[in-house]
């Protein structure tokens, strides 16, 4: 079959005209404005640049430090042994909840048994341990001081950046059952 044969009259008008309107667009020259700008941009001449400002010389300045400690060395500190009052018995055998840090127990409830009362700690490994007034918890040598219905009062002792030892209270209060 001829392509003659395939296209109608109106489909053969119709391809000569979008044939002859490429044609014309690609005749007509869109970058005239660019062209006609780069010819002008030169043509105005290049102003000089003004010269730098010479640099001025610096006044050079020499640390003398005379009795005063030299701000570029670490101070030498040394801590004291074993200073404080409230120094922790350091021989003594830790016990068992003394391997987990106070954020990490949980005191779950309180049992009464003859006259004397305990509280229940969580581990986090989900074991129980009765505890009572004097038995240590915690890794501050934490000192079980008093016991309530709703929490457990410690005394903390913690050493300090220069070596002395501290007293601090902590408590730890009953949680919620889920």
């Amino acid at each position: 079959m001829k392509l003659a044969g395939l296209l109608s009259t109106r489909g053969r008008l119709l391809l000569v005209i979008s044939g002859v309107a490429f044609l014309g667009g690609c005749s007509q020259d869109k970058f005239a404005d660019l062209r006609e700008f780069m010819a002008h941009a030169g043509s105005a001449g290049h102003q000089p640049l003004e010269s730098l400002p010479p640099v001025k010389p610096q006044e050079i300045f020499s640390y003398e430090p005379g009795e005063m400690p030299d701000p570029f060395k670490p101070r030498n500190l040394k801590p004291a042994k074993g200073g404080g009052a409230f120094q922790p018995d350091l021989s003594r055998p830790k016990e068992v909840l003394e391997q987990f840090p106070l954020d990490g127990l949980s005191m779950v409830g309180t049992l009464l048994k003859g006259g004397q009362i305990y509280a229940l700690v969580r581990t986090p490994e989900n074991t129980l341990y009765r505890v009572r007034k004097g038995d240590h918890m915690g890794h501050n040598f934490g000192i079980v001081v008093g016991i309530s219905d709703t929490a457990i009062e410690l005394r903390e002792t913690v050493q300090d950046g220069v070596g002395d030892w501290t007293e601090s209270k902590a408590i730890l209060a009953l949680q919620e059952q889920k």
